[in-house]
C-alpha cells in the first residue's frame, strides 16, 4: 500500500458539527471551543456559517465569534456563505477563506438551497469571483457525491460536471462530501477514478459522514489513491437538515487514531484534542460515544475506581 507521509485534517465542527444541534450553544462556548481546537496543531478550522439565520438557528452569532476570536497565526479559519450577503458579512468579519456549497443531485440542490443546479452556478460564480477579488482561497463543498436521500445513487459522471463548473469559477478546493454516509470503498475508487482522470489529486478533500460505519475503510481508500485531505468533526458532530437520517461527520479523534498508527503525520495531537471534545460534551449534555473518547473515558473511570485497564 503506498500511503503518503502527511496528511491535513480539516476540522469543520463548529460549524458542520453544530448546526443540525438541537442544544443552542453560548457563543462564549463556542469561542471557548475554537481555541481549544487551536491548540492542538490543527491548520484548519471551519468556524462558523454565514446562511441566514432562520435556516441556521444555531450559528445566527457568526459575526459575534468571528469578531471576538483570537485568531492562531498558523490557523486558516473559514466560513460558508451562500451569496453576496453572506460574503460581505464574513469579508466584514475578516474570514480567512471561503467555501460556498452545492449539491450534485438536483433533488438535494433544491431542498437545500432552494434552487436547481442550474440556478445555482450563476450565484456561486459572483460570490466566488468577488472572493478572488479580495485575496481569499475559495472551497467549493459538493454534496452527495456518492448517493441522495431522494435520488439514490449519483453518478461520479455528474459529481464530475459540478466539479468542472466550480473550478472554472476560480474554486480552489473540492471537497467531496458523502452526506448520508452510505459509501462504500469501491464507489469511492470509482469516483476518484473518474475526478483524477482529469484533476490532480491535490485539488480534492474528502469529507465522509459516519451514517453505516464505513467512514475510517472510504478514508484508507482515498489515501490510496492520493488524496492527503480529509474534514473531519470532533466528537463526530454533524448532519445535513435536509437529509433525513445523514448521522455526522466521522470523528477527528477517530482519523487521528488511524492517520496516526499508519504512520502518517497530521502535527495534531490526541490529549488536547479530546480535551476539546470532552468540553464540548458538556457543553451540549450528552455523551458523545466515538471510539476515542469511549476509550478515554473508559481509562479515566479505571483510574478512578484504581482499576488498570489492560489490551
Amino acid at each position: 500500500m503506498k500511503l503518503p507521509g502527511f496528511a491535513e485534517i480539516k476540522e469543520v465542527g463548529p460549524r458542520d458539527g453544530l448546526q443540525n444541534e438541537p442544544v443552542k450553544i453560548n457563543t462564549e462556548d463556542k469561542i471557548e471551543w475554537i481555541h481549544m481546537l487551536g491548540k492542538t496543531g490543527l491548520s484548519y478550522i471551519e468556524v462558523t456559517s454565514f446562511v441566514h439565520p432562520k435556516w441556521i438557528p444555531q450559528l445566527s452569532d457568526a459575526l459575534e465569534v468571528l469578531r471576538e476570536l483570537k485568531k492562531e497565526k498558523d490557523i486558516t479559519y473559514a466560513a460558508l456563505v451562500p451569496n453576496m450577503r453572506g460574503l460581505e458579512r464574513a469579508l466584514g468579519a475578516g474570514i480567512d477563506e471561503v467555501s460556498v456549497f452545492m449539491s450534485a443531485s438536483e433533488t438535494h440542490n433544491k431542498r437545500n438551497i432552494n434552487k436547481t443546479i442550474a440556478e445555482t452556478f450563476p450565484v456561486l460564480n459572483e460570490v466566488v469571483k468577488e472572493a478572488v477579488l479580495e485575496k481569499k482561497r475559495v472551497r467549493g463543498y459538493v454534496s452527495t457525491v456518492i448517493a441522495c436521500p431522494y435520488e439514490g445513487k449519483i453518478s461520479p459522471d455528474q459529481v464530475l460536471m459540478v466539479t468542472e463548473r466550480l473550478l472554472d469559477m476560480g474554486v480552489s478546493e473540492i471537497s467531496l462530501g458523502d452526506t448520508i454516509g452510505v459509501g462504500v470503498p469501491t464507489q469511492v475508487e470509482a469516483l476518484l477514478e473518474q475526478l483524477l482522470k482529469r484533476y490532480p489529486a491535490e485539488l480534492f478533500a474528502m469529507h465522509f459522514h459516519d451514517t453505516r460505519g464505513t467512514a475510517l475503510a472510504n478514508i484508507v481508500k482515498s489515501l490510496e489513491m492520493g488524496i492527503t485531505k480529509f474534514d473531519s468533526s470532533l466528537g463526530g458532530l454533524g448532519g445535513c437538515p435536509y437529509a433525513k437520517g445523514a448521522s455526522g461527520n466521522v470523528a477527528t479523534e477517530d482519523l487521528l487514531y488511524l492517520l496516526t498508527e499508519m504512520g502518517i503525520e497530521t502535527g495534531i495531537n490526541m490529549e488536547p484534542l479530546l480535551e476539546a471534545a470532552f468540553y464540548i460534551e458538556n457543553k451540549l449534555g450528552r455523551k458523545l460515544h466515538t471510539r476515542q473518547l469511549d476509550i478515554a473515558r473508559n481509562e479515566k473511570e479505571a483510574v478512578k475506581n484504581g482499576k488498570s485497564c489492560s489490551i
